[in-house]
Parts: C-alpha cells; sequence; structure tokens
C-alpha cells in the first residue's frame, strides 16, 4: 500500500495512474462554486412545442439521472424571464417531499437550458460530471442531513454551503467522471433492452387473442391454421368466486394487486403493512394460483388489473374480487388479462359510481365477462411462447439490476468515506 493511501483521505479504489498522488484536498462547497436559484417554470408554462428547454426541480425525480443531456421539456417563455444553464451546471432540489429524496444532484450538459425555481444551481470550476456523482453518491446522507423541515424539506444555499467534500486534480475527476458515465450508457442502453422486449410481448399479446368482436387472433401458429374458431365462456363456467374469509386471522401475509408489478407482498410495495393486522378475519384468502381483480383504476390499468397470485398464500383486501379457474394448467389467462380484450365489457358492466377512481361491478356481472376459449394445445401454445418472453425479460432485468449494483458499489469506492472528510 502506498504512503498516500495511508493517508486515508483518498478513495477506496483508485486509478493505477493516481495511486501515488497523494490526498485528495479538502473543502467546502463554498470554496470551490458559487450558488444561484433558477426562476419561477410552471407546471401551465410546459408547452410542447416551446422554443426554450427547460428543467423542473420535480423532473429530477421522475425523469433524469445523475446528467442531464437530451433535455425532455419546453416552454415558450422569453429568455431574460429565465435563469439559463451554463455547461456543467449541477443542481439540487430547493424543496421536496423527504429530505432524503431532496438530496438529488444532476449536471446539466448544456448550455442556456431553463432552469425552474425550485432547483438550487451550483456553478463550478471543477468537473461537473464528478460533482453530481459525488453529491449524488457518497455525500448524498450529508446532504440530507442538512436539509431542513419536516412535512416539506427545504435546502438552502446557506445549507449547501457548508457541506465538506474532498477534490482531487482535474484530471482524476474526469477519469472518475468518464468511468461512472460510461456505466451509465451501459444502463440506459440495457434499460432500452428491457423495455424493447416488454413492447414486442405487449404487441405479440394483442394478436395472439382475438381482438373484441372477432373469433380467431390476428397471429396464429400454422399447425392450429385451419382449426376452426375461438369460443366466448363466460368466466363463471370456467372458474368460481374464492369467498373464504381468513377466519380467526391465521394467515397474516397482507397481499396487494399493483397494476404495475402484478400480485406483491404488501410490504415490498409499501415498505410497511398498511392493513390493520389485528383486523384481518374479513380479508379474503388467496391461494397461489388465484387471480386477483383490483378495481381501483389508473393509466396502466383503465379498468383496474387481474392478475395471478404467483407469490405465496395470504389475504387480500375485501374489496377485490377473487377467483380460481377450475383448470389452471398455464398462463393461458394471465397473459391474456394483461391484454386490452375485456376492458370494453368491463366498461359496459360496471360504472365508476361515487368514486370516480374505481368501477363499480357487481360481482355476478364480473364473472359473467366473456373469456375466449379454444382447444388446451393452443392455449398451451401460446402460453409458453409469452413464458419465454417473460423468461428474457427476466434475464434482461437481471443484468440491468446487476449494473446498477456495479454502479453503486464503484460509487461507494471512487470517493472518500464521508467519516474520513468530516472527522
Amino acid at each position: 500500500m502506498s504512503e498516500a493511501m495511508e493517508k486515508g483521505l483518498v478513495p477506496g479504489l483508485r486509478f493505477p495512474e493516481f495511486r501515488d498522488a497523494g490526498e485528495w484536498e479538502k473543502k467546502r462547497l463554498a470554496d470551490i462554486a458559487e450558488f444561484y436559484k433558477g426562476k419561477g417554470i410552471s407546471k401551465a408554462d410546459i408547452q410542447p412545442n416551446g422554443n426554450q428547454p427547460c428543467i423542473r426541480y420535480g423532473e429530477l425525480y421522475t425523469i433524469y439521472g445523475e446528467l442531464i443531456d437530451n433535455v425532455i421539456s419546453k416552454t415558450d417563455m422569453s429568455p431574460n424571464e429565465l435563469f439559463l444553464s451554463h455547461t456543467g451546471d449541477v443542481v439540487i432540489p430547493s424543496s421536496g417531499e423527504t429530505k432524503i429524496d431532496i438530496a438529488t444532484a444532476a449536471c446539466v450538459m448544456r448550455k442556456n437550458v431553463a432552469l425552474g425555481s425550485d432547483l438550487n444551481v451550483i456553478r463550478s470550476k471543477q468537473n461537473g460530471v464528478f460533482l453530481s456523482y459525488y453529491l449524488n453518491g457518497a455525500l448524498k446522507f450529508e446532504i440530507a442531513k442538512v436539509a431542513q423541515g419536516d412535512t416539506v424539506a427545504h435546502l438552502y444555499k446557506s445549507n449547501l454551503e457548508k457541506l465538506d467534500l474532498a477534490i482531487p486534480p482535474q484530471i482524476e475527476q474526469q477519469k472518475i467522471a468518464d468511468c461512472l458515465s460510461s456505466i451509465d450508457e451501459l444502463i440506459t442502453a440495457q434499460a432500452q433492452k428491457v423495455e424493447a422486449v416488454k413492447a414486442h410481448k405487449k404487441g405479440l399479446m394483442q394478436q395472439l387473442f382475438p381482438a373484441e368482436g372477432e373469433t380467431v387472433p390476428k397471429l396464429r401458429f400454422p399447425e392450429f391454421r385451419n382449426a376452426g374458431d375461438w369460443n366466448a365462456i363466460p368466466l363463471g363456467q370456467l372458474a368460481k368466486r374464492c369467498k373464504q374469509k381468513n377466519g380467526q386471522g391465521k394467515l397474516n401475509r397482507v397481499l396487494t394487486n399493483s397494476a404495475e408489478f402484478g400480485v406483491i407482498d404488501q410490504r415490498d410495495f409499501f415498505d410497511k403493512y398498511i392493513a390493520n393486522q389485528s383486523n384481518l378475519e374479513g380479508y379474503f384468502v388467496v391461494e397461489k394460483g388465484d387471480y386477483v381483480y383490483n378495481p381501483r383504476i389508473s393509466t396502466t390499468a383503465p379498468v383496474g388489473p387481474i392478475s395471478r397470485n404467483n407469490v405465496a398464500a395470504g389475504v387480500m383486501s375485501p374489496l377485490y374480487i377473487v377467483f380460481r379457474f377450475n383448470n389452471n394448467q398455464n398462463d393461458f389467462y394471465s397473459n391474456y388479462f394483461k391484454t386490452t380484450g375485456w376492458h370494453q365489457y368491463m366498461r359496459q358492466a360496471s360504472s365508476t359510481g361515487a368514486r370516480h377512481d374505481r368501477m363499480a361491478i357487481a360481482n355476478g356481472d364480473f364473472m359473467a365477462m366473456p373469456l375466449p376459449v379454444t382447444r388446451p394445445e393452443e392455449q398451451q401454445k401460446i402460453a409458453d411462447c409469452l413464458s419465454s418472453i417473460d423468461d428474457l425479460i427476466t434475464a434482461q432485468t437481471q443484468k440491468l439490476t446487476a449494473l446498477k449494483a456495479h454502479k453503486k458499489g464503484l460509487m461507494q469506492q471512487l470517493f472518500p468515506a464521508v467519516d474520513e472528510i468530516v472527522g
């Protein structure tokens, strides 16, 4: 180990050419940067056909990572009314829901981008990409510590100015920035692969099942092209409702049906149990393999989602409808319910009632929903085809998760430990 490594104010992982370059220099953020505040851009100011690219603080949480190159929002406000970026400016929200969320930094890679009023702007002669990764990684919790407020978190210039950090020479900053940004490029490319496979599956499902009002699918495997029309049979003849209640509260695994993730343990979805654990006797028992309808409407589930329980036995809110197919040999109907072929029936058989965010449908009407039926061999072929694509999605998603974990590990090692800087 070199003398520089023994001194401590160096990262745990350093590129070979810098291992004998000495310690990083301890600084306060105020020593290396100037601080500005963006100017107001409201939601109403966002115009799809505007000429001026702009960034609002909420987009840092939902859209952008550490680097902002392709700006998605535009406004038609005059540049004279706006605060425009320099290339390499680092932005951090000045308000947010939680202190840890507010500690979200991003480097603006373009000049003359309008920055909204709820953004702190850090302008430095240091490498902005390096600084963004540093603030968003090793120093994230330090930023959260200095944020103020409980119901709404606030981050002021005076909070950021006192932030301690360690700075290497520009050439080492660039090396770290290049390393992490190259991993981000891999992550972006891998995420696009995952989305492409998901889109392929979605399009395929719409063709492998008959469209509403049709009796054969647009796409059929060769061996079934002369097999005749599909039938439509009410759900109640193919499945039965599951109405068993959780007597004496024997089961305490509370499940939820998310439009995005399907049936999952409520703890995984909300990070805690939302249901009252002492009052689960009235919940429905849901066995593995059962199907669940959640009447809650969302953008991704306009009539509510129907999902198969692939988790484990548990209980569900009595607001849901639980049913079990008489013959549950494959994922044929699990995939069908991911299409839109049953949506029109639901709209006709139900109303939104008093609550516009929920479908109101009688149990009998729900169980009368017509489902497509073909010979078992064709159902199995379709299920196998779509399952193979699911396997591909899983494999590609695992690669994406591994890349993100690799980046996270690198970010922990490419910067000095915080306690060595503030200690």
